[in-house]
């Protein structure tokens, strides 16, 4: 099986040590950045490609690798294959589903809480000898909210969201989900989270936002003026998701103006980050009200390891000629 790998052979082998895929002739660690041409070139006969979740694979490298059997993301993300392209030669596309769940999940629920207990601004003053200033305006102007007290509006209600729903529970949160179609009542009951079928209506009630749905044609840039001026007034937007569903510009202009309290991102469009992206140039006062995070929220050691086994399993099915698991273009 010829297999090129669009990524760094160490971590690879840090996952998963004795992988016997990794030291075969057949398999090929080509890096991140590799281009059309030098994939081409290393192996025009590949018949498995390995790709990091935000990697372009284009129609011009699906055409020019005719041996092409499957695609794995290393990720849960595809959204820079041409799926079309793909489906139109055969070539099975497959992701990581539920893979890093548990993991974003938690990066969810930590931007949430850093929001609501102010911890980038906070941890500052603590560093400049402030403690006490800040100990006495909390106190007198009863600044920090409970996360329990708070109404978090989830969209979507795919593996992350219904983790994230599962890690709100203890902390005794209202949770309100809006996605396409409804739940089953038995999920809804377990998870303790309510339909909206508005999402007008979720922005009205929510307290924090939080994004969980795919980057698609339909769904980019939805987070935009008049999304987050639906928004109650002193909510937070937390992504964790994919950052096309923002529009930067807007919410730049929502933090400034103060209408929304403020943005935890673990990702902000496009990747890597410019440096003219509006978010990084906010003025001095509402920068306090943006927590970033690199994108490493489903890059944990153990989601790592299990989306590494999930995608090796695939590469051994093809091998005995049954269906590779997480196919998402219906081949």
């Amino acid at each position: 099986m010829k297999i090129v790998v669009l990524g760094d052979k160490a971590t690879y082998r840090t996952a998963i040590p004795d992988n016997p895929y990794l030291d075969s002739p057949d398999c090929h660690f080509l890096g991140r950045t590799a281009t059309n041409d030098e994939v081409v070139a290393a192996c025009p006969d590949a018949e498995v490609l390995m790709f990091d979740a935000i990697k372009v694979v284009d129609a011009d490298l699906i055409g020019r690798l005719p041996r092409l059997r499957m695609m794995c993301s290393e990720g849960v993300g595809f959204n820079g294959v041409d799926i079309e392209a793909a489906t139109r030669a055969g070539i099975l596309v497959c992701n990581n589903h539920g893979g890093n769940a548990g993991a974003v999940a938690e990066q969810a629920i930590l931007l949430m809480l850093s929001l609501l207990r102010h911890l980038p601004q906070w941890d500052a003053q603590v560093r400049a000898g402030h403690q006490m200033d800040v100990k006495r305006k909390c106190l007198a102007n009863g600044t920090i909210t409970d996360l329990a007290d708070c109404c978090v509006g989830l969209i979507g209600m795919g593996d992350i969201a219904q983790a994230v729903a599962a890690r709100l529970a203890p902390f005794g949160s209202r949770v309100l989900y809006h996605s396409r179609r409804r739940r089953p009542a038995e999920l809804e009951d377990r998870l303790g989270i309510e339909w909206v079928e508005d999402v007008d209506r979720l922005l009205a009630q929510a307290d924090i936002v939080s994004l969980h749905c795919a980057a698609t044609p339909q769904t980019a840039n939805m987070v935009d003026d008049g999304f987050l001026a639906r928004m109650r007034a002193g909510s937070y937007l937390v992504n964790t998701a994919r950052g096309e569903l923002v529009d930067s510009a807007a919410l730049a202009r929502a933090l400034e103006a103060g209408a929304i309290a403020g943005a935890g991102l673990d990702t902000v469009a496009p990747e890597p980050v410019t440096p003219d992206n509006p978010l990084l140039n906010l003025s001095e006062r509402a920068q306090g009200r943006v927590v970033f995070s690199p994108h490493i929220g489903g890059i944990t050691s153990g989601s790592i390891r299990r989306m590494q086994l999930h995608m090796w399993e695939n590469v051994a099915r093809l091998e005995r000629g049954e269906r590779p698991d997480g196919i998402v273009n219906g081949l």
